[in-house]
């Protein structure tokens, strides 16, 4: 019986928990019973003042150096998405006429596999937010796709995800739960890391450290996180704060005047804030950590930081958007979008790391990523033999 062709379409490689989820269920499908490949739409992006480039990301380097054959229809950063020239739609009707399904990364490289003339092959989307309206003609392109009949299912990474596109006319009965997943062996306590990041960043061995794991963006509401962090820092004198992700490094300018603004008066409280920029050893900082904090304020469906950052042994603090009130329950706080209430609720979470600590090593298989990729599969094959279910109103419990 020969292997099911699986192409994913990408955007772009950029850092992002998507993208990280999407090439992990790549990674742990490919070279069994399904052959994966990767298009990606372009090979450089200039996203939250940060340039990346495909061949830097983890991501690529993951998925290449695992035989998963990765293309770009486009070197640079290109300008408009949605025109496509001759050579590219060639190039895309060459990838999808080699594969038995596609999986399209959100939302966007819809733009692109509905142009005429493609080959029609049945569309698997995944779909990570829970805020499908504000994603410019993302959506509609979505609608699009639903009414030609391409797209026969949507993974969901949560309920709220789910229930937003609903929401937004996407037929219930196309959107599947899945519920996100992370390396449990890679992501978990390390007595180790922890004392040698501390030590790395000259913190002590009890003095409480604050991770903020995100992407420089508007949704995640930065500016909200460093006014706390201000409060936090004045209140503890020997806490840390640590940003990382894409923009979040000195030379983002937008961020440094973030952080004047939140500072005020008290700029010395920045000689205990680290920008460390997109990292590929979360797994270490994460384990350093006491807390790993969220502060969104739109979008967010069940973000990975606060399921890495949990595996590791940091207490989750969140503010309630997407599925995160469900998330953190029992693990966690979950904060108003409130610089003081969230300041407290990181010395608080920090001093009752052991309190929770029970818990979170509980709800380890909750977030294992083999169920996430053994439930990608099964939906991929069933999508491919015109058998996928109808999906139920809700999900009674997580893979």
């Amino acid at each position: 019986m020969s292997e099911l062709r699986v192409l994913s379409v990408y955007e772009g490689f950029f850092s992002g928990g998507a993208r990280i989820l999407h090439s992990d269920v790549i990674l742990g499908l490919h070279g069994g019973a399904q052959e994966h490949a990767v298009l990606s739409m372009r090979g450089e992006v200039h996203r939250e003042a940060t340039r990346q480039r495909m061949e830097d990301d983890a991501c690529y380097r993951g998925l290449t150096g695992a035989s998963v054959p990765v293309t770009a229809l486009r070197r640079g950063p290109g300008e408009d998405t949605d025109a496509f020239s001759a050579d590219e739609l060639a190039a895309t009707a060459r990838a999808t006429a080699a594969a038995d399904v596609v999986l399209s990364l959100k939302e966007q490289p819809l733009a692109l596999l509905n142009q005429a003339g493609l080959p029609l092959r049945p569309v698997v989307v995944c779909l990570h937010r829970s805020d499908p309206e504000n994603q410019g003609p993302a959506l509609d392109s979505l609608r699009a796709a639903v009414e030609a009949g391409r797209v026969r299912a949507g993974v969901c990474c949560a309920e709220s995800t789910r229930a937003a596109y609903a929401a937004a006319g996407i037929p219930a009965e196309l959107l599947h739960v899945v519920p996100n997943g992370v390396d449990l062996l890679r992501f978990r306590p390390d007595p180790v890391r922890r004392a040698r990041w501390r030590a790395s960043l000259g913190v002590m061995p009890e003095a409480p450290l604050v991770v903020f794991a995100a992407r420089y963006a508007e949704m995640k509401n930065v500016p909200l996180f460093l006014r706390a962090a201000r409060r936090f820092l004045r209140q503890e004198p020997r806490g840390h704060v640590l940003m990382c992700g894409a923009g979040m490094t000195g030379d983002n300018p937008e961020l440094r005047a973030d952080i004047d603004a939140a500072l005020g008066d008290e700029p010395w409280l920045a000689e205990r804030m680290s920008l460390l920029g997109v990292r590929c050893d979360m797994e270490s900082l994460y384990a350093a950590a006491d807390v790993v904090s969220l502060t969104s304020s739109s979008g967010e469906a069940a973000p990975l930081c606060l399921i890495e950052g949990m595996m590791c042994g940091a207490v989750p603090v969140s503010t309630d958007i997407g599925d995160t009130a469900s998330l953190v329950a029992g693990h966690g706080l979950i904060t108003p979008p409130d610089p003081v209430v969230i300041a407290a609720a990181w010395t608080e979470a920090a001093a009752r790391a052991a309190d929770f600590a029970p818990a979170l090593e509980l709800s380890r298989e909750r977030f294992s990523r083999t169920r996430m990729i053994a439930a990608y599969g099964t939906l991929i094959e069933q999508v491919h033999h015109g058998l996928a279910p109808v999906a139920p109103a809700a999900v009674q419990e997580p893979f």
